[in-house]
């Protein structure tokens, strides 16, 4: 007698966009919960030890969240009262959750990685709405431990204390996506084509790494190498067009490069007058590109000898980012 199995019902599925996180309020002590979580990550910093305790608490903690503070200041959206992080990563859900409308039995919401709203509460939200599989999407198109690796670390540490654990998946890296590429390309030629004047050369600026991470295995500078070199090729820009370079350099460590900044300068020094940067490796502004890139650093281009600079808008919940978005959830969801 031969069997048959009843079709059982679709499973609902809960799609977790993941950022890097932002402190609550840009004041002394909302700054410092902020740094004392993301700076006691072994992800991010692997020092340990009573000379890395005296570092931290004695010096970082004490002195930093205030000068934190004021750049966040900067560019804090008032009208939200939040940083523009969560409010861009907030819109990204939203969006593609009214993309996905109709498509199956789907669940999107969002969560920092330090900070709120937290992983956990993120993965208690999506199970509480029922959802038996989940598809973690850590918003890094270049992989690093210090990035995606503690993002998914997270959320298995959070899947530890729960009774119930739905199915789980992770959207890989997509740095060579062309999806990402071309939405990437997609935002740079509207940017500039709004501009009253044509960028000379545009530096792809993406975020700074110790060389140590990458001896170590890391494979981030490969893929931003990659991504850069996709980027020029859909653009038809040459390397000297199209110059990837790094920011954010802290520390006595040595860093990949050549830094941002510095680079800047060089460029100013040498007669180049317009210059445009993209941040391709962050999905939506915040600190490192609005203050740290649009603030900051054009003010040394500027000092250097520069006349004028522009910094293109990450994907953030734009139409290219969320088609983007859209096509690597769908190559991601269960069939």
């Amino acid at each position: 007698m031969k069997t048959t199995f009843r079709q059982p019902p679709a499973a609902k599925t809960g799609i977790l966009l993941v950022n890097l996180g932002t402190p609550e309020a840009t004041d002394y002590w909302s700054v410092r919960r902020y740094l004392r979580q993301f700076l006691s990550d072994k992800r991010v910093v692997e020092a340990r030890g009573p000379v890395w305790w005296f570092i931290l608490n004695g010096l970082i903690l004490t002195r930093r969240p205030k000068s934190l503070g004021r750049a966040y200041d900067r560019i804090w959206n008032s009208e939200l009262n939040e940083s523009p992080l969560r409010s861009h990563t907030r819109r990204q859900a939203e969006k593609l959750a009214a993309c996905l409308e109709g498509q199956g039995q789907i669940v999107v919401d969002w969560a920092m990685r330090y900070g709120t709203p937290s992983i956990d509460a993120g993965i208690k939200r999506l199970i509480g709405a029922g959802c038996e599989r989940l598809l973690l999407f850590p918003l890094y198109p270049q992989y690093s431990a210090a990035t995606t690796a503690t993002a998914v670390d997270a959320a298995f540490d959070a899947l530890k204390t729960h009774h119930f654990q739905p199915s789980i998946r992770t959207v890989p890296p997509y740095f060579d996506h062309p999806a990402y590429i071309d939405a990437l390309a997609c935002s740079i030629r509207m940017h500039h084509a709004k501009l009253a004047w044509t960028p000379e050369v545009t530096l792809a600026s993406l975020h700074g790494l110790p060389v140590d991470f990458i001896t170590r295995g890391d494979p981030y500078q490969a893929q931003c190498e990659t991504s850069v070199a996709l980027l020029r090729e859909t653009l038809g820009l040459t390397e000297n067009q199209l110059i990837l370079t790094y920011q954010s350099r802290t520390g006595r460590k040595e860093w990949i490069g050549p830094d941002t900044v510095e680079t800047m300068e060089h460029l100013a020094r040498q007669g180049i007058k317009n210059l445009s940067v993209v941040a391709p490796g962050f999905a939506a502004d915040g600190l490192e590109t609005l203050e740290e890139i649009g603030l900051r650093a054009a003010e040394s281009f500027i000092r250097a000898g520069g006349r004028n600079i522009t910094l293109v808008p990450c994907l953030n919940a734009s139409d290219p980012s969320i088609e983007m978005l859209h096509v690597l959830v769908g190559q991601n969801l269960w069939s």
